[in-house]
C-alpha cells in the first residue's frame, strides 16, 4: 500500500464523516427539545472542521501525486 492509496482512503473517511455530521445536524434541527439549537451549532462547527481536514487531504494528495508521481 503506497502513500497515495493511504491518503485517498483517509480522504474517503473524512468525506463520509462530513456527510454523517451534516445529516446528524439537519436531523437535529427538526427536534423540538431545548438543547437542539446548541447541539446543532456544535455539529455544524464540527462539520466545518472536518471539511477543512478533507480539503487539506485533497491538497496533500495533489502534492504527493505532483512530486512523487502516481
Amino acid at each position: 500500500m503506497n502513500l497515495d492509496n493511504a491518503l485517498t482512503g483517509f480522504l474517503y473517511i473524512a468525506m463520509l464523516a462530513v456527510v454523517i455530521i451534516l445529516v446528524t445536524g439537519i436531523v437535529n434541527l427538526y427536534r423540538g427539545d431545548e438543547k437542539a439549537r446548541s447541539r446543532s451549532n456544535k455539529l455544524m462547527r464540527l462539520r466545518v472542521v472536518t471539511q477543512f481536514v478533507a480539503v487539506l487531504l485533497i491538497m496533500v494528495i495533489l502534492l504527493v501525486r505532483q512530486n512523487f508521481g502516481s
